[in-house]
Protein backbone atom coordinates (compact mmCIF):
# COMPACT_ATOMS: atom_id res chain seq x y z
CA UNK A 1 0.00 0.00 0.00
CA UNK A 2 1.32 3.42 -0.92
CA UNK A 3 2.10 6.29 1.42
CA UNK A 4 -0.52 8.31 -0.47
CA UNK A 5 -3.24 5.77 0.38
CA UNK A 6 -2.11 5.55 4.02
CA UNK A 7 -2.19 9.33 4.36
CA UNK A 8 -5.56 9.54 2.66
CA UNK A 9 -7.06 6.92 4.97
CA UNK A 10 -5.93 8.96 7.98
CA UNK A 11 -7.24 12.26 6.59
CA UNK A 12 -10.58 10.78 5.47
CA UNK A 13 -11.01 9.16 8.89
CA UNK A 14 -10.76 12.62 10.45
CA UNK A 15 -13.48 13.99 8.12
CA UNK A 16 -15.92 11.07 8.06
CA UNK A 17 -17.26 9.82 11.38
CA UNK A 18 -20.05 7.66 9.95
CA UNK A 19 -21.24 6.62 6.50
CA UNK A 20 -24.21 4.32 5.94
CA UNK A 21 -23.37 3.39 2.34
CA UNK A 22 -20.29 2.00 0.62
CA UNK A 23 -17.96 4.10 -1.49
CA UNK A 24 -14.55 3.52 -3.01
CA UNK A 25 -11.97 6.12 -3.95
CA UNK A 26 -9.52 4.93 -6.58
CA UNK A 27 -6.39 7.07 -6.70
CA UNK A 28 -4.80 6.45 -10.09
CA UNK A 29 -1.45 4.62 -9.84
CA UNK A 30 -1.67 4.56 -6.01
CA UNK A 31 -4.48 2.29 -4.80
CA UNK A 32 -8.01 2.29 -3.45
CA UNK A 33 -9.74 3.38 -0.26
CA UNK A 34 -13.04 2.02 1.06
CA UNK A 35 -15.53 4.07 3.07
CA UNK A 36 -18.39 2.19 4.74
CA UNK A 37 -20.25 1.71 8.02
CA UNK A 38 -17.01 0.41 9.58
CA UNK A 39 -15.07 3.55 8.72
CA UNK A 40 -12.26 4.25 6.27
CA UNK A 41 -9.66 1.67 5.25
CA UNK A 42 -7.45 0.70 2.34
CA UNK A 43 -9.22 -1.84 0.15
CA UNK A 44 -10.73 -2.62 -3.20
CA UNK A 45 -14.05 -4.29 -2.44
CA UNK A 46 -17.41 -3.89 -4.18
CA UNK A 47 -19.11 -0.56 -3.48
CA UNK A 48 -22.25 1.37 -4.34
CA UNK A 49 -20.14 4.06 -5.98
CA UNK A 50 -16.56 4.26 -7.20
CA UNK A 51 -14.85 7.62 -7.54
CA UNK A 52 -11.65 7.75 -9.59
CA UNK A 53 -9.21 10.65 -9.71
CA UNK A 54 -5.54 11.45 -10.04
CA UNK A 55 -3.46 11.90 -6.92
CA UNK A 56 -3.43 15.67 -7.42
CA UNK A 57 -7.21 15.91 -7.79
CA UNK A 58 -7.83 13.62 -4.82
CA UNK A 59 -5.47 15.60 -2.59
CA UNK A 60 -7.13 18.84 -3.70
CA UNK A 61 -10.55 17.47 -2.76
CA UNK A 62 -9.25 16.33 0.64
CA UNK A 63 -7.62 19.63 1.53
CA UNK A 64 -10.54 21.72 0.26
CA UNK A 65 -8.78 23.32 -2.72
CA UNK A 66 -10.95 21.45 -5.23
CA UNK A 67 -14.73 21.19 -5.02
CA UNK A 68 -15.82 17.57 -5.72
CA UNK A 69 -18.75 18.71 -7.90
CA UNK A 70 -16.49 20.95 -9.95
CA UNK A 71 -13.94 18.15 -10.34
CA UNK A 72 -16.73 15.89 -11.61
CA UNK A 73 -18.10 18.47 -14.04
CA UNK A 74 -14.65 19.17 -15.47
CA UNK A 75 -13.84 15.47 -15.90
CA UNK A 76 -11.16 15.33 -13.21
CA UNK A 77 -13.31 13.05 -11.02
CA UNK A 78 -15.05 10.04 -12.54
CA UNK A 79 -18.09 8.57 -10.81
CA UNK A 80 -19.31 5.03 -11.49
CA UNK A 81 -22.42 3.88 -9.65
CA UNK A 82 -24.87 5.68 -7.39
CA UNK A 83 -24.76 9.43 -7.87
CA UNK A 84 -26.81 9.80 -4.66
CA UNK A 85 -24.11 8.04 -2.61
CA UNK A 86 -21.46 10.17 -4.32
CA UNK A 87 -23.36 13.30 -3.31
CA UNK A 88 -23.64 12.06 0.32
CA UNK A 89 -19.90 11.53 0.37
CA UNK A 90 -19.30 14.97 -1.16
CA UNK A 91 -21.25 16.55 1.68
CA UNK A 92 -19.05 14.76 4.22
CA UNK A 93 -15.93 16.12 2.53
CA UNK A 94 -17.10 19.74 2.43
Amino acid sequence: MSDVVNGAVKKLSEKIDSFNSTAKFVIEDEGAIMIDENGVHAGDEESEVTLTASRETFEGILNGDINPATAFMTGKLKVDGSMGVAMQLGQKLS
